[in-house]
Parts: C-alpha cells; structure tokens; sequence
C-alpha cells in the first residue's frame, strides 16, 4: 500500500506539474504568481521542519516531497511566461511580510512541531491572492482539472504519511483545494448567468429590431 501510495501521489504532482506549466506557457491560464511564490516557501520549511521533528524519511511524506518540486517549477514558469495580471500587488506583499515573519520564529526558535503547524498556516495564507482574485473576478482564471486532482493527490497520501505532522499536511491540503474549488464553481455559476442575461438582452433586441423591419 505504501509503494502504491508513493507512486500514485509522484505521477499526480508529475502530471498537474507539466500541465499547469504548459496552460502558463499558452497564456490559458492566469495563476497568482504570489501565491505559488509563497507555496516555495512554506512547503520548503514544511518539509524541514517535518524532517527536523523525528526521524522521518523523504518518502514518509510523499506529498510534501512532490510537493516541493511541483510548486518551485510552476512558480519559475509562472515568472517567466505568467501575465502582467500574476505579478505581486500590496495585498500579495501583507502576505508575504506574515510568510518571513513565521520563518524568523522557525530559525530563532527552533521548535520544529510548533513551526510546522504555523507553516500550515502560511499555506493557507498562500491560497489568498487567488481566492482574492476568484472572489473579485467574474471569469475563473483557474484550470479545474489541476485542483480536481490536487485536492485527490493527498487523499492517496494518507496511505502512505507517517506522523501527525504528516497527516495535518494532507488534511490542511484537501481542505484549502476544497474551498478554492468552491469559489471556482461560484464563478462558473457567476459567469453562466451574466452570459444567460446578455444572450436575454440580445434576443430582446433582436426582437425589436424585427418589429421594426415589419
């Protein structure tokens, strides 16, 4: 079960990785570089404060592991070939001032479980700028297929986590994609009816337009 679980959760990251890259690449999408810029960070010190905390190995949190990987390269495309739109903006910098904050309690301190707990918390902060940006917008900028499978990813994790420390990292992951998915489906349904009121308008008019000819 727990080779299963490493593999199964490795080509997940893998494949919503080249995916996510790719749809940056195409301009498809337009993901918060801020928000991928602070998944680096915390997922960094997640897994070292997590490696620090016992005697664990890469493969005991698999999903924090892929994790890391899958979030420096996306926000590395993200800065490359992202839009005007991904750059960061005073909301984006209070976030990233409370991101340096708990990384200076994690070096000063040194208290490994306390930090990695505050670090879940950053990785909440990390969601923010896009659920900032999903709940102003009237248009998801966000791929569903990527979240879909990244609120999947640790439920295959779990198989395979060792520790509290772990089982809070996939917990915290599912709940976060959970609720991002939620504001997504709010824009779809939000953008499906200002599209069902335009064609309205139109068909009204046109309507007009016919009384008139005749």
């Amino acid at each position: 079960m727990k080779e299963f679980s490493i593999i199964a959760v490795s080509l997940i990251n893998l494949f919503i990785g080249v995916r996510y890259c790719m749809l940056t690449y195409k301009q498809k999408i337009k993901p918060a570089l801020a928000m991928w810029v602070f998944f680096s960070l915390a997922v960094a010190m997640s897994l070292t404060t997590y490696l620090a905390n016992d005697n664990f190995s890469l493969w005991d949190n698999i999903l924090n592991t892929t994790d890391l990987l899958l979030v420096t390269t996306v926000t590395v495309v993200i800065y490359f070939f992202g839009d005007k739109s991904s750059k960061f903006t005073k909301f984006d910098q209070v976030c990233l001032i409370a991101v340096i904050v708990i990384t200076l309690f994690w070096f000063i301190t040194k208290t490994h479980f306390l930090s990695h707990i505050m670090i879940q918390s950053v990785l909440v902060i990390s969601y923010f700028p896009v659920i900032r940006r999903l709940w102003q917008s009237k248009e998801n900028t966000e791929p569903f297929s990527v979240w879909i499978l990244m609120m999947i990813v640790p439920i295959f994790a779990l198989l395979s986590s060792k520790g509290i420390l772990a089982t809070i990292y996939s917990v915290r992951a599912i709940a976060s994609t959970g609720i991002l998915l939620l504001l997504m489906l709010r824009v779809e349904y939000i953008s499906y009816k200002l599209s069902g009121l335009q064609n309205e308008r139109r068909f009204i008019e046109l309507k007009k337009l016919r009384k008139k000819r005749a």
